[in-house]
């Protein structure tokens, strides 16, 4: 989008918060990178230029803006709509990779040479995979440094910096303060405990709560995931250690009090939280598109901005899947909290009832099938998920969609509703789609839409927002995945 200048200047011109992530507005005479809806007054065309990223407005000597903090805006929608390289790339540099792994270890997981991901990339955003880390390692440091009282040496570790010298001159190029020039200007008091923040997820609006809330509450393993005082909370397995997230909608964000063991996560829990809740969706692109079904439309109106409730931990969410086969949400839930206490970690949460991470795939390995109060074809099943994510099956930010739905279709008792759920909420695929759902069949007979045959065949034109589609259907019913829960 950044290359129709035409577009860009009547978005700038207008304040069209839609835009925000999209692209950057660079201002030539002032040196200062803005995004679209940047509250003063839009400099003159011929003093605009536009990048396709922050990343890409700093390598070419721009600096943040004060007033609307671009760095801090929604992330461009395309990277969770597309299943290509830089998509893929993008997910799992916002997940943290380059900062624990490298260029090397990015390259490794994307199954594609350093020097390709290099070009492709640059490509596209108009700066490396170096650079793109670099921006978001800046954007960390800004959150602790307004955040948290910690010592800026200790902050600097915290951010990935390799130095105190790199942590000041990077602050400094890009936000045109010093660290202590940020903290004397933040608003509100420093947290107090070290590793709690309280952050603003931004998203795109609308943004309709109920689903989004409902589903997750309703689905929630005790112990590891609860409401409590109006927030969903719920335990993170992360690159260092774990934490404990609460997430409140507020109008405008998400308000995400963290609690992590070491800072260093905190990137990686900040994406993971926003592909949880797909707060990185373009909402009035898709519901323009469904709301052409005049079946549909109805559907939209009543509820615009349903986001697709997601997962934090792609292995999490398959094991669930195979446990919830043909059975209630109340069994799904019964069965995943015995997994929970017989092989989960415990952790402390002193301010509520969790008590568990999820079990890990490598906990799992030594799970006695016999155990399971479950039919033997479903051990079976799980048994063999478990294997595959030990041997290297990645659900995770980076994976390949195709590649991933053929690996899962291949194990025993993966029938098509269990590999497009795990599409549709691990893998972020916005145009899975669960056809032989039940809920889908109570929704089509309540709308006329017909048989499964006559579904898919009108899902054509829903594409490629089916999983949003999904999301309007599945709140014809009366169940709790469609409510916000009570405070």
């Amino acid at each position: 989008m950044h290359e129709d200048f035409e577009r860009c200047v009547r978005a700038v011109q207008a304040k069209d918060a839609r835009f925000d992530g999209w692209f950057y507005t660079a201002v030539l005479t002032t040196k200062i990178y803005c995004r679209p809806s940047c509250p003063v007054v839009p400099p003159k065309p011929r003093n605009m230029s536009f990048y396709p990223s922050a990343a890409a407005a700093q390598q070419a000597g721009f600096r943040a803006c004060k007033r609307c903090r671009p760095d801090a805006s929604p992330g461009s929608p395309l990277w969770n709509e597309r299943a290509d390289l830089v998509a893929r790339a993008m997910r799992l540099i916002a997940d943290g990779v380059v900062d624990t792994e490298g260029v090397r270890g990015l390259a490794a997981r994307l199954g594609y040479s350093v020097r390709q991901v290099e070009r492709q990339v640059f490509a596209e955003l108009g700066a490396g995979p170096l650079s793109l880390a670099r921006a978001q390692r800046a954007q960390t440091a800004r959150t602790l440094i307004e955040t948290t009282a910690l010592p800026m040496t200790e902050l600097a570790l915290a951010a990935g910096f390799g130095s105190i010298r790199t942590f000041n001159d990077t602050v400094r190029e890009v936000f045109a303060l010093s660290p202590t020039e940020l903290r004397q200007r933040a608003k509100g008091t420093p947290s107090a405990a070290a590793g709690a923040l309280v952050l603003r997820l931004p998203y795109r609006k609308p943004l309709c709560p109920d689903n989004l809330f409902g589903h997750l509450v309703a689905t929630g393993v005790p112990g590891v995931e609860e409401w409590r005082d109006g927030a969903y909370r719920r335990t993170l397995r992360l690159p260092h250690g774990h934490g404990v997230v609460a997430l409140r909608p507020e109008d405008g964000h998400i308000a995400c009090r963290l609690t992590l063991a070491d800072l260093r996560d905190l990137p990686a829990a900040t994406s993971r939280c926003r592909r949880l809740l797909d707060l990185d969706a373009d909402p009035v692109a898709v519901d323009d598109q469904l709301a052409t079904d005049p079946l549909l439309a109805p559907l939209v109106a009543a509820a615009p901005g349903r986001r697709v409730p997601r997962t934090v931990d792609g292995a999490e969410f398959a094991v669930r899947a195979v446990l919830g086969q043909q059975v209630s949400t109340a069994a799904a839930r019964t069965h995943a909290a015995r997994l929970v206490v017989a092989h989960g970690e415990p952790v402390d949460d002193p301010e509520g009832g969790l008590t568990h991470l999820f079990p890990s795939p490598s906990a799992l390995a030594s799970l006695d099938p016999e155990t399971l109060a479950m039919p033997r074809s479903r051990r079976r099943t799980l048994l063999a998920l478990v294997s595959a994510l030990t041997d290297g099956l990645d659900l995770g930010a980076g994976s390949d969609w195709t590649a991933t739905r053929a690996a899962l279709g291949a194990l025993p008792g993966f029938g098509p509703w269990t590999v497009e759920s795990i599409a549709m909420r691990a893998l972020g695929d916005p145009d899975a789609f669960l056809p032989t759902d039940l809920g889908i069949k109570y929704a089509a007979e309540t709308l006329g839409l017909g048989g499964q045959a006559a579904v898919v065949a009108r899902s054509a034109a829903w594409r490629p927002w089916r999983a949003y589609a999904t999301q309007h259907l599945w709140a014809t019913g009366d169940h709790a995945i469609n409510r916000m829960p009570a405070a």
